[in-house]
Order: C-alpha cells, then sequence, then structure tokens
C-alpha cells in the first residue's frame, strides 16, 4: 500500500474532496445575497434595506446607546450634540440636535440610516434627500426592549433578546437588594425646575415603581406633566430626587420649607452623569435602577 507520510493515498483524496466541498459550501454561503430586511418604525412607517446599514447617524442618546449596547458602536459616523456614551461616541461628528439637526452635516456624512426620535421634524426632510430614516423613540420598560429588538434586527444582530434579559434581570436585582423599610416611601422625582414631574406612568416612574416606592405624581396627570409647586406641597414626599442643575433654589420656594424631604434633608441630588442615566430609557436602564435605589437606600425614611 503507497502511503504519503502515515496516511493511504486513498483517505488523502476522500480529505481533499471534503475539503473541496467544504469549500464550495463557503464560497456559495458567501456568493448569497443576504435576506432583505423590512421593518415598521414608531411612525407606521415600512422601512426596507436590502441588506444591513454599516453607516449610521443616531440623533438620540438612547438610540446611540443601544446600538453600541448591540456591540455596533463602530458603525457610527455621526450623533446629535446629547449622545455622550460610550466615551468612543465623543470623538464622533456632532450634527446638532436631535430635533434640529444639521441637514447638510448629515447629508455629508452619506449614512446609510438614520436614526432618530418620532418627535424630530428631520425626518421628511432627510427622506427627500434620499436617505433612509428610522423613527424609534422608547417611553417606557417595554418601549427599551422592543426597540433593542427592532435595532437588533436592523443591524443583525442576533442575540438582542439575550441582552435585554440582562438588563432587565439588573433592574430586578436592584429592586430585590432593598430592605423592606423602603416600600412605599413616597417619592418626587422632578426633571424640570419649572417644575415637570416624573409620572408613574413614565419610563422613570416604572423604575420607582419596581423599585418598590410611592410616586407622588398619579397616572392620570400622564408622563411628565408640568405641577403646580402647591400640588408637590400637598403631596409632602418622603424623599426628593432630582438633577444638580435642577436643585438649585429649591428649598426657597414657597411653601417647600414644610416639605417632608426638604426638613428632614432627605434629598437626593445626582450628578449630570447619574442624570444622564436615569433619565434615559435606554440599556443602562439597569444602571439607573441601582443609583435610584441607591438613593432608595441613603435617604427613606
Amino acid at each position: 500500500m503507497t502511503t504519503q507520510g502515515m496516511f493511504p493515498t486513498r483517505v488523502i483524496r476522500c480529505c481533499a474532496f471534503v475539503g473541496a466541498l467544504v469549500g464550495l459550501a463557503a464560497w456559495a454561503q458567501a456568493a448569497t445575497p443576504a435576506a432583505p430586511i423590512r421593518l415598521t418604525d414608531d411612525r407606521g412607517v415600512v422601512v426596507h434595506f436590502t441588506k444591513s446599514p454599516q453607516r449610521i447617524v443616531s440623533l438620540l442618546p438612547s438610540l446611540t446607546e443601544t446600538v453600541c449596547e448591540l456591540g455596533q458602536c463602530h458603525r457610527l459616523v455621526g450623533v446629535d450634540r446629547y449622545s455622550n456614551f460610550p466615551a468612543s461616541v465623543l470623538k464622533l461628528p456632532q450634527v446638532g440636535g436631535g430635533l434640529d439637526p444639521n441637514i447638510e452635516a448629515i447629508v455629508a456624512l452619506k449614512p446609510d440610516v438614520v436614526l432618530m426620535a418620532t418627535s424630530s421634524r428631520a425626518g421628511e426632510r432627510l427622506q427627500a434627500l434620499g436617505i433612509k430614516v428610522v423613527s424609534l423613540e422608547p417611553k417606557s420598560h417595554a418601549d427599551v426592549k422592543r426597540v433593542l429588538e427592532k435595532i437588533g434586527q436592523v443591524l443583525q444582530v442576533p442575540d438582542a433578546q439575550r441582552i435585554w434579559r440582562v438588563i432587565d434581570a439588573g433592574v430586578a436585582a436592584a429592586a430585590q437588594s432593598l430592605p423592606a423599610k423602603v416600600t412605599n416611601t413616597r417619592v418626587y422625582f422632578e426633571v424640570n425646575r419649572a417644575p415637570y414631574g416624573a409620572g408613574e406612568t413614565s419610563f422613570i416612574g416604572e423604575t420607582l415603581t419596581r423599585l418598590g416606592a410611592k410616586n407622588i405624581v398619579p397616572a392620570r396627570l400622564g408622563a411628565f406633566p408640568k405641577l403646580n409647586p402647591e400640588f408637590i406641597v400637598r403631596g409632602n414626599p418622603d424623599l426628593i430626587m432630582v438633577g444638580d442643575s435642577n436643585y438649585a433654589g429649591m428649598q426657597g420656594r414657597p411653601g417647600w420649607p414644610a416639605i417632608r424631604a426638604i426638613k428632614e434633608n432627605r434629598v437626593c441630588i445626582f450628578t449630570v452623569a447619574q442624570s444622564d442615566v436615569v433619565v434615559r430609557p435606554g440599556p443602562r436602564m439597569a444602571e439607573g435602577a441601582r443609583i435610584m435605589a441607591q438613593c432608595l437606600l441613603d435617604k427613606a425614611p
């Protein structure tokens, strides 16, 4: 029997044949065009892609963070002025605000798609210029899951659901870390000194509920209602959560020194970085829940 090294000739020929088949299969797979992508965005508009977009402009921080959470930060070629996480996006060209973006700057970046909020006025103008637009605006925990999965579909990232389960489990863990004594702590979360508060139906309100807190702003008032300051005085919260940019002057508002949270110094003042995490309905929601849980642990009566 003739051999080459230690193997019979027929075995070598068999292996060569199998190798050829594997190579042919790989070539066929590479030559097969990717399946087209079709999704319905939050405007109800159906958007088609012949292949997954490689050049993305994001005009909403939560969408920017979602792209990066899916491991696709490298596809971003431009962001809005408020997108600041992860740190790598700070190096990207900024194209204005989400509501008032610089159209010329976006066009110059030659994006395959622009991700934006439904409230942005730029969508029709960009579409008229031949640029694809996907409008997604998460406003609740369920929306974060849905948007994560939709962007995962566009970017053809298969494990979006697994990523969501990790995020959701993080929120549950933050809730479980709290002792029973903080349950039903009456909380007022101020999002703007006008004052606007975070209601029970808001993304922030949902987090508070999952942490076992009681929101003094009821669902009937909406997600982020403008409130009469007297309403908050009458609500007499046990604890106040507020960003440091909105805290100035709070203690001097008429009637507010009588509020229990003010009298007993039960106010959590979040830094700018913490506020970004807490108020953005995006993939950092578990971190936001941990920040709010720590506030309850530190300040709840």
